[in-house]
């Protein structure tokens, strides 16, 4: 999971930075769909370490953050 978090914490950051230099908003659903997998994976190790409140957050985040990057493809 952590290798995950981390990878998809890494490309979505690298895709924002992208988009903000250049002013090229092309990439912007993939970042979109990287950053939920970010917040999906931080979802399941809150679950994972019992703290259901920040889970569920997490998990509708990363619902919103998909429905969002399909809808723009």
């Amino acid at each position: 999971m952590k290798i995950l978090r981390i990878t998809s914490l890494v490309i979505g950051m690298a895709l924002a930075g992208y988009s903000l230099i250049t002013k090229n908003f092309e990439f912007m659903p993939y970042m979109m769909f990287f950053v939920g997998v970010l917040m999906l994976v931080t979802g399941v190790v809150e679950f994972q370490e019992k703290r259901k409140s920040n889970a569920i957050s997490s998990i509708l985040a990363a619902a919103f953050l998909f429905f969002v990057a399909i809808y723009t493809f």
